[in-house]
């Protein structure tokens, strides 16, 4: 079974098409997310379903963020693809097939079974059985697992959200993490320990008291309009997307 159009992701494509602008937070309306979506903290999780590292992740940090963090109503966390194999994306389909409250729980799962179906690490003879296998594990029947991990809607939004990973982020590697906007790189500690204190800054920054917004006074000035002299020249006028630097 192919699974559709789903971009594998390389290192020469993150080269070819990283962008320079500095990263923002976004939270795109068709994110999957865990949380309160008014919490004062929004955590970015990109991860891949054959990720191994994304595996330990989910298994001995996350379960500690959620506990003190995403249940209390402190953080938002946000769960985005980023595949690396054609395997990511019928996970992916799977996925996107439970209901709403139940997305994560199947990824957690697949995870927890990457043993079963995964072929980065384990003899897989057989990638679509192993997965019908993890999808009926997940409560979904044969007809519509095979459905679901051919779901071309679901590979263009995960494509989409993993160009956007490489141009706003340059994500390079997967588990990465992004709070409040800002990217983890691969000098970080991203244990729990060190992902609380950096939380736990955040909130004390967002609950400290803002000082007074100062208005501004502004004072009116008589506009005098400018006329063209003999001998002076007008300064030209600039089109969109005609900037030149010097």
């Amino acid at each position: 079974m192919k699974f559709g159009a789903l971009t594998i992701l390389t290192l020469a494509a993150l080269v070819a098409t990283a962008a320079t602008a500095a990263p923002r937070e976004t939270v795109f309306p068709d994110d999957r997310t865990l949380g309160n979506p008014k919490a004062p903290v929004t955590v970015i999780e990109y991860l891949a379903p054959t990720c191994p590292h994304c595996a330990r992740f989910a298994a001995t940090v996350l379960p500690e963020i959620k506990k003190n963090y995403i249940d209390t109503g402190k953080v938002l966390y946000v769960i985005r693809i980023f595949p690396l194999a054609p395997a990511d994306g019928g996970v992916a389909g799977l996925a996107n097939c439970q209901t709403p409250g139940r997305y994560y729980e199947f990824l957690d799962l697949a995870f927890r079974k990457q043993a079963m179906w995964n072929p980065n690490g384990y003899d897989i003879p057989n990638l679509d059985a192993a997965l019908l296998q993890l999808a009926a594990l997940g409560g979904l029947k044969p007809d519509d697992a095979k459905r679901c991990m051919k779901d071309e809607k679901e590979f263009s939004r995960i494509n989409r959200i993993a160009k956007d990973a490489m141009d706003r982020y340059h994500i390079e590697a997967v588990p990465s993490i992004i709070i409040d906007g800002k990217a983890l790189t691969g000098e970080d500690d991203a244990s729990y320990p060190a992902l609380k204190t950096r939380l736990d800054g955040l909130l004390a920054n967002a609950a400290a008291p803002q000082p007074p917004h100062k208005v501004a006074v502004h004072q009116h000035r008589t506009h005098k309009s400018v006329h063209h002299q003999p001998g002076k020249k007008h300064p030209k006028k600039v089109k969109a997307g005609t900037v030149k630097k010097n």
